[in-house]
């Protein structure tokens, strides 16, 4: 692939959230998670695990599972300063019920040798605690995770395919862990609608390339 194309791909890539009545293969599907596993994943752990979803009654429990916990937190009191976000919540938590398909991904859960020899030596050591903390910012295995859906996103989007990355079904994850029987060992991370694109949209406005890098000499 040309430096061109790889170009086009990447700027041409949009989180797609209406999506065509029409069924998406599995082979696709399975095809894009396998190539999305090629991802780089902190100390090689290939700490995650994909859920291609193509039952339709699946996807359906998901959304009503996120569509409950949103009503709920939008019915706390503490919702009431910010009534903007919780009508939104009560309107878009679930806007991805009608997708043909989806990806949900879990990662599993470990500690590296250096995170065990802290967590040992912090209970004596403050600073050890401090080192810790600063390794935590990073965490490894989300990291690992997200450089795959990254991957996927774009080659969803090679094969003609509209995704969106979406977190915010995690306020749902007792609920979609148990639909999908993830293991005890696991935690789901992320849900990914995927379907055939009912829509075009315009490409956001990105900050100014000199308010995000800096060149250190």
């Amino acid at each position: 692939m040309e430096f061109v194309d790889l170009e086009k791909l990447i700027r041409g890539r949009r989180s797609i959230r209406r999506w065509e009545e029409k069924g998406v293969p599995e082979e696709l599907l399975t095809q894009a998670v396998k190539l999305a596993t090629w991802a780089p994943s902190g100390g090689n752990k290939q700490n995650w695990h994909f859920y291609v979803i193509v039952n339709h009654d699946i996807i359906t429990a998901i959304s009503d599972a996120v569509q409950a916990r949103a009503e709920q937190i939008a019915s706390w009191p503490e919702a009431g300063k910010f009534r903007d976000v919780a009508a939104r919540m009560r309107v878009k938590a679930s806007f991805f019920r009608n997708a043909p398909a989806a990806i949900a991904v879990a990662a599993g859960r470990y500690q590296s040798e250096v995170d065990q020899i802290l967590a040992a030596r912090e209970k004596i050591d403050p600073e050890a605690g401090q080192i810790r903390e600063w390794r935590d910012i990073s965490n490894t295995r989300i990291q690992s995770v997200a450089s795959s859906i990254a991957y996927l996103l774009l080659i969803l989007h090679q094969m003609g395919l509209g995704a969106i990355w979406m977190t915010g079904p995690i306020q749902a994850k007792r609920e979609i862990e148990k639909v999908l029987r993830v293991p005890p060992e696991m935690d789901f991370v992320a849900f990914i609608p995927v379907g055939y694109p009912a829509e075009s949209p315009a490409p956001k406005e990105l900050r100014p390339f000199e308010e995000v890098c800096e060149v250190v000499r």
